[in-house]
């Protein structure tokens, strides 16, 4: 999936609060996007879905950070745990995409997300075909309507930019192997 879905997809998770804990739903919807973005700073460096991407470390710090909240609930507490929550939400999604490859749409490769205290990885679904599919882009307008209709300011703009990111992907997402392979390698 797109690193803008995730994104979308944490603000979405911080959306009840908007009814249920007013007070905290900015700094819930803020964290939760970056959260949902965070796992995919791998792509900078490391191995994509394996350095920055732990579904069981992220849940279990996420389900701490819960408790936390439960006995704590400041800005501070309630942000930490949606940016952990989210990036938990990321990586196990990322497992229900497409695999590692260049050209994901080939489907050549199963690498869905590596679970690091099992030490293999989870096997692509496919139930989106790729990052930029036209699947993706849907999941992401979806995920993105709270942060659109819910929130104002930050969120919001942060939503759009994110929205229109996502567009502009997905409208060059199969040219970008050739490009790769002719500018940057």
């Amino acid at each position: 999936m797109m690193n803008t879905t995730h994104a979308a997809m944490g603000v979405a998770l911080a959306a009840p609060l908007v009814v249920v804990a007013p007070e905290f739903a900015l700094a819930a919807a803020l964290a939760g996007f970056f959260g949902g973005s965070f796992p995919d700073l791998d792509l900078l460096g490391g191995q994509h879905r394996r350095t920055l991407h732990f579904p069981v470390y992220y849940s279990a710090a996420a389900l701490v950070a819960a408790l936390v909240v439960l006995f704590a609930p400041q800005q501070s507490t309630v942000a930490g745990a949606f940016f952990l929550l989210s990036a938990a939400v990321h990586c196990v999604a990322d497992a229900a995409g497409g695999g590692l490859e260049l050209r994901p749409w080939e489907a050549t490769d199963d690498r869905g997300v590596y679970v690091h205290p099992a030490g293999r990885w989870v096997r692509a679904r496919r139930w989106i075909r790729y990052d930029g599919a036209p699947e993706d882009l849907l999941l992401a307008a979806v995920f993105s309507l709270p942060g659109l209709v819910l929130f104002d300011g930050w969120v919001r703009r942060l939503t759009v930019a994110a929205l229109s990111v996502s567009v502009v992907y997905v409208a060059v997402r199969k040219r970008l192997p050739d490009v790769e392979m002719r500018y940057l390698r």
